[in-house]
C-alpha cells in the first residue's frame, strides 16, 4: 500500500472541541486557549528577536511534555506550515520536516498517545498509511508514551508522593505515573523518550494537576503541576509557557516552595488570570482558577498581569509578581492599590488571632456525642457534614476533647473551613460566620475565627466578618474551597467593642469610588443564611 496524498483542508466543527475530559485534574485544552497561548508567544519571539516569527523558522524545536489530545503540537504544525512555505516550498516536504524535527510530545497515557498522534499525525500510527509524516519507521513517531512505575519507598512514590495504596496497580490498568517528572532528572526523561540529548527552544503545554492522596480534593490533594513545570525549566528552554491552576498564588499543600521560585522569576514576562475557569474550560470548575504563564530565557523586568473575567475588557498591567513585604501573589491588578492603602496603617491581622486547623481534635465524622445535654456530655459541640445537615448543635464530654481544653470556656466566633459557591462572580467568600459561647467546642469543620469578651464583641466581629471589605481581603489570599489562618493575613484586627460597615472602613482606609467599585463587583453582599453545609470531610 501506498500512503495517501498530504492536503490541507479545514474541518468543521474542530473535533477537539468536542471530546470529553479525562477529569477535572486531566483537562483537554481547547483549540482557541491553545492559539492564545501561541499568540503570546509568537508577540515574545517576535520581541526579542528582532520582529523575527518564530513559524518562520524551521530551526525551532517544540515539546509538549504531557501531551493529552495532542492539540499544541496540531495547532504549532499549523502554523509551521503557513510560517516555512518559502522556505520549503513543497507541502509534502515541509510537513515531513516539521513532524520529524521540530515537533514533540510525551503523552501521559496510552490513550492520549493515540489521540495524539491522530490529532497530529491523521493517523494513530506515525508510520502508517494514512500518516502525513512520510519518514518515521516507529509507530510512535515524535509523540511518545511508555507505562512508567512509580518508584515507592515507605509507601509513597518519591518522585511525586503518590500513595503505594491508591496507585500500585496491576499491569493493563493506569498508574498516572508520568514520565517526565519520574525521572532522575529531565535530560534523563528525554533521552528515555527520543533516544538521546535534545534540546528545546519552547516548552509548551497543560500538565495534569492533582493526584488523589485518598483524603479529599482540591488543596487536600497532591499537586503535580508544579512538577512538569520545575522539570521543564530544568531543560532551560528559550520560552516555557503552560497553563496550570491558579492555586499556587498563595502557596499551600506542597506549593510554598514553587510559590516563593514563581514569585522571585524575573524571566516571566506574562501571567494571564483566569478566576472563573469556565472562560478557558468550558463545564469544568477548577476551584481558584487557573492561569498561564510565559518565561522568556534572559528576560529580567516586571511582568505583565492580565486578569480575565467574564463581564468587562481584561485588565492588564505591568508589574512585580512579588509584591514588597509579601508572601502571596496580589491577583487582581485593581487590588494593588488597595491593599497598600490597608496596609500603610501597619495594623496586626487576623491571620494572628485565626487558631489552626482542627482546634480541638475532633474530626468531622466524630459520630460519639449526644443529642441532648446531660450530665456526662454537657459540652455544646458545633458539627457540620456534607449531607448530614441534621443535629449541628449536639453535646459531648469534656475528656472527647483531644486539644486545648482551654478554648472550651472562652466565647469565640466560628466560620466554616468550607466555602459556598464556585467561581462565579461576586463571591459569598466564606459561609455565615456565628459566636460560640462559653463551654462549647466544633469539629475540625470549623475554624476559630478569634476570642472575644463578651458576646456583644462576638457579633461585632461577625458583622466586621459579613462586610465586604473584609471578605474581599480574604479573597485576595484564598484561592481553594478551604479558607484557613493564612487566607486572612491581610485583614486588619480592629476594636470590636464597636461594629464596623463598609461605609466606615472605606472611609478610614481612603478607599476610592472606583475601588469600591471593584470591590463591590468582586464580593457579594451578606445575607443571614443558615450555615453552609458544604464540607470537605
Amino acid at each position: 500500500m501506498t500512503q495517501a496524498p498530504f492536503q490541507l483542508q479545514p474541518h468543521n466543527p474542530d473535533v477537539l472541541m468536542c471530546i470529553a475530559n479525562l477529569s477535572n485534574d486531566e483537562v483537554f485544552t481547547p483549540p482557541e486557549l491553545v492559539n492564545q497561548m501561541l499568540d503570546s508567544l509568537a508577540d515574545s519571539w517576535a520581541a526579542a528577536n528582532n520582529g523575527a516569527s518564530i513559524w518562520a523558522d524551521k530551526e525551532v524545536t517544540f515539546l509538549d511534555p504531557c501531551t493529552k489530545s495532542g492539540v499544541f503540537l496540531r495547532e504549532i504544525t499549523k502554523r509551521l506550515t503557513v510560517g516555512l512555505e518559502k522556505q520549503i516550498p513543497d507541502l509534502t516536504e515541509r510537513v515531513n520536516h516539521i513532524l520529524t524535527k521540530q515537533v514533540y510530545g510525551i503523552a501521559i497515557t496510552e490513550l492520549t498517545s493515540l489521540l495524539a498522534r491522530r490529532s497530529v499525525y491523521c493517523s494513530k500510527y506515525a508510520n502508517g498509511i494514512h500518516s502525513i509524516a512520510r519518514k518515521f519507521r516507529s509507530e510512535e513517531g515524535n509523540i511518545w508514551f511508555e507505562r512508567t512505575e512509580h518508584s515507592w519507598v515507605k509507601g509513597v512514590c518519591r518522585f511525586c508522593g503518590a500513595s503505594k495504596s491508591e496507585y500500585a496497580r496491576a499491569a493493563g490498568l493506569e498508574t498516572h505515573a508520568y514520565r517526565f517528572i519520574h525521572a532522575q532528572s529531565s535530560e534523563d526523561a528525554i533521552r528515555a523518550a527520543f533516544g538521546g540529548k535534545m534540546h528545546f527552544d519552547v516548552i509548551i503545554g497543560n500538565p495534569p494537576y492533582q493526584l488523589s492522596d485518598g483524603g479529599g480534593e482540591g488543596s487536600s490533594a497532591i499537586s503535580l503541576y508544579h512538577r512538569f513545570v520545575l522539570q521543564a525549566k530544568a531543560l532551560d528552554p528559550r520560552c516555557l509557557i503552560m497553563i496550570i491552576p491558579a492555586r499556587w498564588y498563595a502557596g499551600g499543600k506542597g506549593l510554598d516552595k514553587f510559590r516563593d521560585e514563581m514569585l522571585n522569576d524575573q524571566a516571566i514576562t506574562e501571567l494571564h488570570d483566569f478566576p472563573e475557569t469556565d472562560l478557558v474550560f468550558p463545564g469544568v470548575n477548577i476551584r481558584g482558577g487557573v492561569c498561564y504563564f510565559l518565561r522568556v530565557k534572559g528576560y529580567k523586568g516586571s511582568t505583565r498581569v492580565v486578569n480575565y473575567r467574564k463581564t468587562g475588557v481584561p485588565i492588564a498591567l505591568n508589574r512585580p509578581l512579588r509584591e514588597v513585604g509579601l508572601d502571596t501573589f496580589v491577583r487582581y491588578n485593581e487590588a494593588v492599590s488597595i491593599l497598600a492603602k490597608v496596609r500603610e496603617k501597619g495594623e496586626a491581622t487576623f491571620s494572628s488571632r485565626v487558631q489552626s486547623r482542627n482546634p480541638f481534635g475532633i474530626p468531622s465524622n466524630f459520630l460519639a456525642y449526644s443529642v441532648t445535654k446531660n450530665s456526662r456530655s454537657s459540652v455544646r459541640l458545633y458539627r457540620s457534614r456534607r449531607g448530614s445537615s441534621l443535629n449541628k448543635e449536639v453535646f459531648v464530654a469534656e475528656s472527647q476533647i483531644i486539644n486545648n481544653k482551654d478554648f472550651k470556656d472562652k466565647i469565640k466566633v466560628l466560620v466554616s473551613k468550607a466555602s459556598p459557591g464556585g467561581d462565579e462572580y461576586p463571591h459569598s467568600i466564606f459561609s455565615q460566620p456565628f459566636v460560640a459561647s462559653r463551654n462549647s467546642v466544633c469539629t475540625e469543620t470549623y475554624l476559630i475565627v478569634d476570642f472575644v469578651k463578651s458576646i456583644a464583641e462576638g457579633e461585632n466581629l461577625v458583622g466586621y466578618m459579613q462586610t465586604r471589605f473584609f471578605r474581599f481581603l480574604v479573597s485576595l489570599v484564598k484561592n481553594t474551597q478551604n479558607i484557613s489562618k493564612s487566607s486572612f493575613e491581610f485583614v486588619p484586627v480592629l476594636d470590636m467593642s464597636r461594629s464596623w460597615s463598609d461605609r466606615q472602613l472605606y472611609k478610614r482606609y481612603g478607599i476610592s469610588e472606583s475601588e469600591v467599585a471593584f470591590i463591590e463587583s468582586m464580593i457579594r453582599p451578606s445575607v443571614d443564611t443558615e450555615e453552609d453545609d458544604n464540607e470537605d470531610g
